[in-house]
């Protein structure tokens, strides 16, 4: 009987400094969000091509893009497809955008040439790396950041951050947005902490989501034939 009353109190008291030591362990410390930001904005900056895509849910006023999916360089060159709301239509389009000519592709047909200065009357995809409109200037605009959590996104672990954006910096990326939002960008723990997607939620529960993949991987972007 002693043996066993000696037994059972050697197993109380570890069980007890088990307990202890997991009440004691801290959590993991997220890291300040202004300081995040502000490296991802540099980082998004020297990105020098990116594959990205742009899907917007549900119905917001003045946006024409309803979906993106393409590559792009630094120097503005993109190619790719999407779907754009046309005279309240929604339109599948292919898109080559190459020096001072925008190559546009409609359902039916083969490609017309837009000038860049009015591509801007479709969608300009330049704009995504571009540093006074696009993913940099977001998140170097970003206010009231806050670090929320640690987040996988499609493999990759980040740290999510979320902030609000007012609408004169989320026109230069969706032109014709007259509303700010709340927008949660997912930055890499590593890697400069460059950004992996970026979602602004507007009234009504629509939605942007703005995603970079294959970062810096070479991309060739000629006129089409």
């Amino acid at each position: 009987m002693p043996l066993r009353r000696t037994l059972l109190a050697m197993l109380a008291a570890v069980a007890g400094f088990a307990t202890a030591c997991t009440a004691d362990a801290p959590d993991e410390q997220l890291p300040e969000a202004a300081a995040l930001v502000r490296d991802a904005a540099t980082a998004a900056r020297d990105i020098s091509s990116t594959h990205f895509t742009i899907d917007v849910n549900g119905t917001i006023p003045g946006l024409a893009v309803r979906g993106l999916d393409g590559d792009l360089t630094r120097e503005g060159e993109a190619k790719g497809s999407g779907t754009i709301e046309q005279s309240g239509q929604l339109v599948e389009i292919e898109f080559v955008l190459k020096g001072n000519t925008l190559y546009l592709k409609g359902p039916t047909g083969g490609y017309q040439q837009i000038p860049v200065a009015l591509s801007s009357s479709v969608y300009d995809p330049s704009a995504v790396l571009d540093p006074e409109r696009g993913v940099s200037k977001l998140l170097s605009s970003l206010r009231d950041p806050v670090t929320d959590a640690t987040e996988e996104i499609g493999g990759v672990e980040t740290y999510k951050v979320t902030g609000t954006l007012p609408k004169e910096v989320l026109a230069g990326l969706l032109p014709g947005i007259d509303s700010e939002a709340e927008v949660t960008f997912w930055l890499r723990k590593d890697q400069r902490h460059l950004p992996v997607k970026a979602t602004a939620a507007f009234p009504n529960d629509a939605t942007v989501d703005v995603t970079l993949s294959d970062v810096d991987k070479p991309v060739t972007v000629s006129p089409p034939a």
